[in-house]
């Protein structure tokens, strides 16, 4: 950590020893750090503005419990840690023992310092960075607690456990929990499965624990936010609170309500198998990252983890080339001259990256062998990948490869070489999925032998993109040396290896896909530069997938393709403009055999890509933006420019509405104060079958509205078929 200025932004001198007061962007976070006892939240929300020494004092007061019947006599002060010590008897943040013992912890802090307006080693600006240190002598254990605010007002914070004794703690959980407000008395999180990611749920905050586990090591089932706030609050307005673990492997999040005080509080961290993590003297382990966002509507929650992925030195800057991927074009069936067939079809669009997908190694014709063995297969390429490889950059596209380098095939020279490198508990292999089994990462032979195959790839042909495959669960997951749980130490392994290659090879991007969406946490996107949303390309599933996804993920890192005009994941056949117009605001990309599309749609997909071509600058950069409609069928969402000088937003007709036509829809997060001329944008333009009666009046000529009016009472849009969706235009009117 490099220090490019000091100057905490709490009030007085000497104040630091009994409160820090970290406030950023419109969020402050209070803690009460007098005393002994771990920082206590005496609010995480709106921002408090200056706050003194004298106030904190009295709201300290103020916010102490009162002692009812049935509780202890002493109130307890629930902490960043929560602990039964100090009275807290719902989730403990420390859970472990020695052997049965040492398993509640008391800690005491031994130091703390704040910081203001710095920078992480990578660059990343951080807007404050408390760290504060303690000890448990009686549980022989130490702790470091780090809390970092960001310039957007995002929160994330990790504890650090250290076994100060001699014998051995084994660590069952290490969480970290941030109280919430009575008013947050609705939860709203995700759930899905693969080819379904990212479903809503909104249920009350009730008493008991609302928890979510991911026992998977991905989370096409599992939330990547947890949310609470105020009963109905929406997009645009309601206040709300959200937490997510940056984690690849297992984790768990959780809302809970202590009773009988109904204090609330989101929390989360690892989810670790039995004596996965099992500290000898000296040993640490150090929890995931929670991060923690509050708005004023989902849209400021959203807005403030989109700006802290957009703040970091290596997050994509430059366009986000668009592309095809062969999979859904070819699957298996790789044969040289259909290959460059579809890369001529593909140039011919203005595609600028080809995407090599499963399929290319040795002895791989179906999903039952080959994996792990990362060889180019010399009975389908007995060139090599050169002669696809150089057609593709001769054509002016880079070129792309899969990967799945977690996994191997039972039925592969690499398994039956070494079979002790497969993760598996005890004399049996795990149920197999995809007919594969999980190579054991943390074994470092293992480890070596993916790493030199996949720099020797890198190295031999001239890869500009990288898709890190990941399609199973890891199902009794075990290291064979040990018989421990092994998920943890997969998933550091997979970390370090991503990183190795990044290193090796600086210019490469890296795409993280989990059978589609099942990675797509802080984690991996540290180290990635886009996820796959789904492995779903229906325009109508995608809606929603992405809608969830985007919720963490900024549009610029979900990759989101234009598919067959048949889906092939569920049956439905689309317009190219509703199929167009969903992929437009995301990392844009094709999966379809261009090879059979008609000269009208080449035609019509070669308007989409230029149309993206020369948006994505904006579509890229601005803040993303959401209406609460009330009509469900109808979803109206868009990208508006920091400064807000222009704005793009879509009118997507999900189901048949309630009304036809649909009514005024109203565009957020334009300038109040400035004219905007709205005008629908091509290729996003096609209501037909009739464009004469469905259009409204402006839509020829377009209208001239000031954002408040726009934001406050809209404009008409026009009637569509349902699985249709239009694209307006939206750009400030200079003034005279």
């Amino acid at each position: 950590m490099s220090v490019s200025l000091q100057t905490p932004h709490y009030a007085a001198p000497g104040a630091a020893q009994s409160f820090a007061h970290l406030r950023a962007g419109g969020v402050s976070l209070l803690l009460d750090t007098s005393g002994e006892h771990l920082p206590r939240v005496l609010h995480w929300g709106a921002d408090l503005g200056d706050v003194g020494p004298a106030e904190v004092a009295e709201l300290v007061l103020a916010s102490v419990v009162p002692v009812v019947s049935g509780t202890p006599d002493v109130p307890y002060a629930l902490s960043l840690l929560p602990e039964q010590s100090a009275g807290w008897l719902a989730t403990p943040g420390v859970t472990g023992s020695r052997d049965g013992a040492a398993w509640s912890t008391a800690f005491r802090v031994t130091g703390s310092s704040l910081t203001g307006q710095l920078t992480r080693d990578d660059g990343t600006p951080v807007a404050h960075r408390l760290v504060v240190t303690a000890t448990d002598p009686d549980a022989g254990l130490l702790l470091t607690l780090v809390v970092e605010q960001y310039p957007s007002g995002l929160v994330r914070t990790r504890s650090t456990l250290t076994n100060a004794a001699d014998d051995v703690f084994t660590v069952a959980g290490l969480d970290t929990a941030l109280p919430v407000p009575a008013e947050a008395d609705e939860v709203l999180d995700w759930t899905g499965r693969h080819l379904r990611e990212r479903s809503a749920q909104r249920h009350a905050f009730t008493a008991g624990t609302h928890l979510r586990e991911s026992r998977r090591a991905r989370s096409h089932d599992g939330t990547l936010l947890l949310t609470a706030g105020r009963s109905g609050f929406g997009h645009g307005s309601g206040e709300v609170w959200g937490v997510h673990v940056g984690w690849s492997g297992n984790t768990r999040t959780y809302a809970e309500q202590e009773m009988p005080s109904g204090a609330r509080v989101l929390g989360g961290g690892e989810l670790l198998l039995s004596g996965e993590v099992r500290l000898t003297a000296g040993e640490s382990y150090s929890s995931p990252w929670l991060y923690a966002s509050y708005g004023d509507g989902l849209d400021e929650l959203s807005h403030r983890f989109h700006t802290y992925l957009r703040s970091r030195p290596q997050h994509p800057t430059s366009p986000r080339k668009t592309l095809i991927n062969v999979w859904e074009a070819v699957y298996f069936d790789h044969d040289l001259p259909r290959l460059t067939a579809l890369a001529d079809a593909a140039a011919a669009v203005g595609i600028e990256r080809y995407v090599l997908d499963d399929g290319w190694f040795k002895g791989r014709r179906d999903d039952s062998a080959g994996l792990g063995d990362w060889y180019v297969d010399e009975d389908v390429w007995p060139g090599g990948l050169h002669p696809l490889a150089d057609h593709v950059t001769g054509l002016g596209m880079e070129f792309g490869l899969w990967f799945e380098p977690e996994m191997v095939n039972p039925d592969s020279d690499l398994a039956r070489q070494h079979p002790e490198w497969i993760l598996r508990t005890g004399h049996r292999l795990p149920p197999s999925a995809r007919n594969q089994q999980v190579l054991d990462l943390a074994n470092r032979g293992a480890w070596d032998h993916v790493f030199e195959r996949m720099d020797a790839i890198l190295t031999e042909y001239p890869i500009a993109f990288v898709k890190w495959d990941h399609n199973r669960d890891l199902i009794e997951a075990g290291h064979q040396a040990t018989g421990r749980p092994g998920v943890h130490g997969q998933t550091l392994a997979a970390y370090q290896l991503i990183d190795a290659l990044r290193a090796a090879h600086p210019d490469v991007e890296f795409e993280s896909c989990s059978g589609g969406g099942g990675r797509a946490d802080l984690g991996i996107l540290e180290r990635t530069d886009r996820i796959w949303a789904s492995d779903c390309i229906d325009a109508l599933e995608r809606q929603v997938i992405e809608a969830g996804t985007g919720m963490i993920v900024p549009p610029e890192m979900m990759g989101s393709h234009i598919g067959a005009t048949h889906a092939h994941t569920t049956g439905r056949t689309h317009e190219l403009s509703f199929r167009g117009a969903t992929a437009f605001f995301g990392h844009l990309g094709v999966e379809w055999d261009l090879t059979r599309a008609s000269d009208d749609d080449l035609t019509g997909l070669a308007a989409w890509v230029s149309a993206y071509r020369e948006h994505r600058g904006l579509l890229h950069t601005g803040k993303v933006v959401r209406a609460d409609h009330p009509d469900a069928a109808l979803r109206v969402h868009g990208v508006v420019a920091d400064d807000r000088s222009a704005g793009i937003f879509a009118v997507v007709q999900l189901t048949t509405g309630v009304f036809a036509p649909p009514g005024r829809v109203r565009l957020p997060g334009l300038d109040p104060a400035r004219t905007y001329e709205v005008r629908p944008l091509a290729p996003g333009d096609d209501i037909s079958p009739w464009a004469g009666t469905w259009a409204p009046a402006w839509w020829k000529d377009g209208a001239r509205l000031s954002g408040r009016t726009l934001g406050v009472v809209g404009l008409q849009v026009p009637n569509q078929f349902p699985e249709r969706s239009i694209l307006l235009d939206v750009r400030a009117v200079p003034e005279v």
